[in-house]
């Protein structure tokens, strides 16, 4: 018997709290489940959910100790991860994004078959929404 998972929730560390959340609260869609208590969105963690899909947030520093600006070594260590979400109308997607002013390139299939749209979040980790190809376009077929 295998263990019992039922979710998976990635913790990022971010720098800036108020942009991060506004991302992915008003940018993306996700809804604050939990958070330390703090005023929103001024927080040190926050819990995130849409459609069932969690991610948490962490600030990077602790207010005191936060410097002006981001480390770059750190920074550019976000680009090595990246969070690839199911979505079943990868252009819908890419459509909301753009109506939200986000500059990205539309969706591209990968050659293992996954419509795919990339963009960076505020802190630099990559987020992919993406799709298996035929099953993205029997969706559309059937609008």
């Amino acid at each position: 018997m295998s263990i019992d998972i039922r979710g998976l929730a990635p913790l990022l560390q971010v720098f800036d709290m108020p942009v991060s959340i506004a991302f992915y609260r008003d940018v993306l869609g996700f809804q604050i489940i939990g958070s330390d208590g703090k005023p929103v969105p001024h927080n040190d963690w926050v819990l995130l959910e849409l459609n069932g899909a969690q991610l948490m947030l962490n600030t990077a520093y602790e207010a005191d100790d936060r410097p002006a600006a981001p480390d770059a070594a750190r920074i550019a260590a976000h680009r090595d991860t990246c969070i690839y979400f199911g979505c079943p109308d990868v252009d819908a997607a890419y459509q909301w994004l753009r109506d939200k002013g986000v500059q990205l390139k539309p969706p591209k299939i990968a050659p293992y078959g996954m419509k795919q749209l990339y963009l960076p979040d505020p802190d630099g980790y990559n987020l992919c929404f993406q799709w298996r190809a035929e099953k993205t376009e029997k969706a559309n077929n059937a609008k």
